[in-house]
Order: structure tokens, then C-alpha cells, then sequence
């Protein structure tokens, strides 16, 4: 199992939110190649990176610092979220050297854009589903849609994506654990990878979710606890490659 560092940039800076509230930030770092370096050094091998001002703006606002990060780490796959709405958005980014865009709230909005660039780029397409209480959130999660995040990743799944990326929204940026019950009940009901984020925030979550990998979680997205420490990168990874 990948444990993937997250890279959130708002303003050009690496930062953390708190259930995605944009004005409840945390500033890790101004220089977010430095950081990204600091993760490879220890063992990441594949970076999660979200353009916050782009999930809001519903365009790219820090697509130069990403291609600063590609561009220095060309062998790490790189997945990038946060404001990509359009094809012509997706072919920029494949272009600047990032593996795979992932598409959170146009795929609910518009499920059947999920279904063309499923054909026009294939192997590079993951859905980021951010749910609470079951239900999937949009719009940088400022509103709750009406959709079962398991509804939606069944048909996802048939649609060819890459790899599905759940996050409980309530845990995310909050420091409680993950809620791997929710995540291996998507897991089981799909055949593609599942990748868990939200709130994973000790060693105990890394371990929680090795002994059920085997259910279809594929990697597990974190990034306070390793911006502060309550879960040691390199030890999780490690465990990850070991268990």
C-alpha cells in the first residue's frame, strides 16, 4: 500500500485546511518544490498535490508551482486535484508531466464528461469522491449533493477511471483518525482501486488500513499529521511496504 504525501497549495504556499474551509488554513511551508523534495528523501512514491484556489475558482491558480514540482521530479507520479473542469485543462497538465488529474466536483455535476475523457485519456483519470454522512460533496466541499458516494463510484468504476480517492470530509484536516469502515464499504462494492484520505493521523490508521488492503485500498492519503508530526512518514511507509 502507497502512502501519499498531500501537497495542498493556496497561494503558491503549502498549506493544511480544516475541512475545507479556506479561511481556516495552516501554512506548512512557502516553498512547496522544498517540500515535495522532503517527501521523495523519505520514501514517497507518488505525491498527492491539490490546487485549493483552483478548487475554488473552478480553474488552475497554481498550476506554475506544480509544473515547478514535475519538472524537478519528473519520475514521481504526480496526481493533481482542484479546479480541473474541462479537457483542455486535463491535456495542460498531462502535458507539464503530471500522471493523473483527478476530478471531483464536474464529475458529480456532469457524470457523463467522466465517460469522454475516460476515452480521450486513458489511464489518467481518478475521481476524488468527498463525502459526508454518505453523501458526496462539491464545490471545494461548500455543499452536500443529493448522491451516494457509492452509487457514484459504481459508475465511475464502469467508466474506466484509474483509481477512486475517498475522503470523509468530516475527519479531514481534523486530527481523529480515519473512518476506515466507510472506505472499505466503497472498496468492496468496485473493482478499481480505492485510495482513503481524511484524516489519517497516526501509525494506527496505516495499520488499520494494511489489514484491509486487501479489499481494494490501494494507497492512503495524508498531510497534517506529517506536517506535524504525529505520524512519521517514513516509518508509515515502511510498515506499508513491510505488513
Amino acid at each position: 500500500m502507497l502512502v501519499i504525501p498531500a501537497i495542498d497549495l493556496k497561494d503558491g504556499q503549502c498549506v493544511r485546511l480544516k475541512q475545507g474551509r479556506m479561511e481556516d488554513d495552516t501554512i506548512f511551508s512557502n516553498e512547496p518544490v522544498k517540500m515535495a523534495e522532503r517527501w521523495i528523501n523519505t520514501g514517497a512514491r507518488r505525491l498527492h498535490i491539490v490546487d485549493l484556489n483552483g478548487a475554488f475558482a473552478g480553474k488552475p491558480v497554481n498550476a506554475s508551482v506544480i509544473k515547478e514540482i514535475t519538472k524537478t521530479y519528473p519520475n514521481i507520479p504526480i496526481q493533481v486535484g482542484g479546479g480541473i473542469r474541462d479537457k483542455e485543462t486535463i491535456q495542460a497538465y498531462l502535458n507539464i508531466g503530471v500522471k493523473y488529474v483527478i476530478i471531483g466536483t464536474k464529475a458529480i455535476e456532469n457524470p457523463e464528461f467522466i465517460t469522454e475523457i475516460c476515452q480521450d485519456f486513458p489511464g489518467h483519470i481518478i475521481v476524488g469522491l468527498d463525502a459526508r454522512d454518505g453523501k458526496v460533496a462539491t464545490d471545494g466541499w461548500a455543499k452536500i449533493s443529493k448522491y451516494s458516494a457509492i452509487d457514484m463510484a459504481q459508475r465511475f468504476a464502469k467508466d474506466g477511471v484509474e483509481a477512486i480517492i475517498y475522503t470523509d470530509i468530516s475527519r479531514d484536516g481534523m486530527m481523529q483518525g480515519l473512518n476506515v469502515a466507510t472506505t472499505v464499504e466503497l472498496a468492496k462494492t468496485i473493482s478499481i482501486p480505492v485510495i482513503a484520505a481524511g484524516g489519517v493521523t497516526t501509525i494506527e490508521d496505516i495499520v488499520a488500513l494494511c489489514k484491509v488492503e486487501a479489499q481494494g485500498i490501494y494507497g492512503a492519503i495524508t498531510g497534517r499529521a506529517i506536517y506535524e508530526g504525529t505520524l512519521d512518514f517514513a516509518k508509515a511507509q515502511k510498515l506499508a511496504d513491510d505488513f
